[in-house]
């Protein structure tokens, strides 16, 4: 699936108060495939919204679940809500009214949102791989650790730093100029796609961006691995694989949105650097930006006895007052 972005201007270089759109071509140039591309898209996004609702409602009304794993599912539930808002509800918009553009404006604030929800998921999966790592190499200090002080400071502090990294990424765009045919790959605005489209001198924003992926990126999946890598050793410490196992099993949800999460992005960047076809890298972003959303609550309901059990509690309390 693929949108390009290109911006209609003069043959030289313009400034971004010049720039009043972009303009997104449409996902298919087929006009039957319109009704199926909405339809798709759309029961994707709602599936996303009632599954996440659903796991923070489960959550929120069974007290046996107030601990700090599913505090932090909680707060991934309403990131992946969010994340999937900032993108999908305006490709539906420019599919509908078939009018593809998008104010220059509207395009940086979408980038920033973007930038703010990944990064805002990337310090939560690792936030999350903490908490396990805690709970199996220090069963007995799990309480006094995972205090709940401590995992609302994780949550708060991830929300600012987050913030204003996005911030100072968009505002960096702001200076540069743009000039003929510029496209983007991708159903939504990306603003390393956006920074490579510009005419001038992007070397900041280029060293801006890759510090950013070090620090939102590289950082969190280091936590990530080092916990895990503590927690397989422990376990293997166990004198019984039984009790191993057992414990090793609690971190398979984790374990399995880790991998898709940061699966689907590396298979984003491999497929834009191997393949020039733009369709196929569009294609690609779907996996990352639409997939890991929809998929999260199923692999956390479907993998957890509790949670499973919360979710029949959250339906019959439904169906008694209805």
């Amino acid at each position: 699936m693929s949108f390009h972005i290109s911006i209609r201007c003069n043959v030289e270089a313009r400034n971004q108060t010049d720039v009043a759109k972009f303009f997104l071509l449409a996902i298919t140039e087929d006009p039957r495939m319109h009704l199926v591309i909405f339809s798709l898209f759309l029961s994707m996004y709602l599936v996303t919204i009632l599954g996440n609702l659903l796991i923070i409602l489960a959550i929120s009304s069974d007290s046996h679940l107030h601990t700090p794993m599913y505090f932090f599912l909680s707060n991934l539930s309403f990131t992946d809500i969010c994340f999937s808002t900032t993108t999908i509800p305006k490709m539906l918009v420019n599919i509908q009214a078939q009018d593809q553009s998008i104010t220059y404006s509207g395009c940086l604030s979408q980038a920033g949102f973007v930038l703010f929800f990944a990064g805002l998921e990337n310090c939560l999966l690792a936030a999350m791989a903490y908490d396990r790592y805690v709970a199996i190499c220090h069963p007995l200090r799990y309480t006094v650790i995972m205090n709940p002080r401590l995992c609302a400071l994780l949550v708060l502090l991830s929300l600012p730093i987050s913030a204003v990294n996005a911030l100072l990424l968009v505002l960096t765009v702001l200076h540069l100029s743009f000039c003929t045919d510029l496209e983007i790959s991708l159903f939504f605005c990306e603003l390393a796609q956006i920074i490579n489209l510009a005419c001038s001198d992007t070397l900041i924003n280029n060293i801006l961006i890759y510090a950013a992926a070090f620090i939102f990126g590289g950082v969190p999946l280091s936590g990530i691995v080092f916990s895990y890598a503590q927690i397989v050793s422990s376990v293997l410490r166990i004198p019984s694989g039984r009790a191993g196992y057992k414990a090793f099993s609690t971190c398979g949800s984790h374990l399995t949105v880790v991998s898709l999460f940061y699966g689907t992005g590396l298979g984003v960047y491999i497929s834009s650097a191997i393949t020039d076809s733009s369709r196929k890298t569009a294609m690609a972003s779907v996996m990352y930006s639409v997939v890991p959303q929809i998929t999260n609550p199923f692999i956390y309901s479907l993998r957890n006895r509790d949670m499973k059990e919360a979710l029949r509690k959250l339906f019959r309390r439904a169906s008694s007052v209805l």
